[in-house]
């Protein structure tokens, strides 16, 4: 029987909303330019864990699952500026933060328990 891949899920639904809220933003430059950077590493995030599933090692594994890592906290940072320069409504990005603050501790025990096995 197959189990749910808890962070597959999650970093997948969590594209769909950065999705959502890209479709959303402003017309200007300032904000396509800001809004596409939230895009690449938002959905960047279940790309990679994508990768890691098909991995061909533990360390091929480990290796995707941290740029996984890495991709959710920079989506933390672009949600951060995009709420403080009022360019997100306060509530979207809080709970866009919540979400990603979520993955990125996922992503760390994945990574932790993954650290020192062959």
């Amino acid at each position: 029987m197959n189990q749910p891949n808890i962070i597959r899920h999650k970093s997948y639904q969590f594209a769909l909303r950065i999705i959502e809220i890209y479709k959303d933003q402003g017309a200007d430059q300032l904000s396509r330019s800001l809004f596409g950077q939230l895009l690449r590493s938002g959905t960047s995030v279940g790309a990679n864990v994508e990768e890691a599933i098909g991995a061909e090692s533990r360390a091929d594994f480990r290796h995707k699952m941290s740029i996984a890592y890495k991709e959710s906290r920079e989506t933390e940072y672009w949600l951060r500026l995009l709420a403080d320069a009022n360019l997100i409504p306060k509530n979207n990005a809080q709970s866009l933060k919540s979400d990603a603050t979520e993955l990125v501790k996922i992503l760390y025990t994945i990574i932790k328990s993954t650290k020192g096995q062959s």
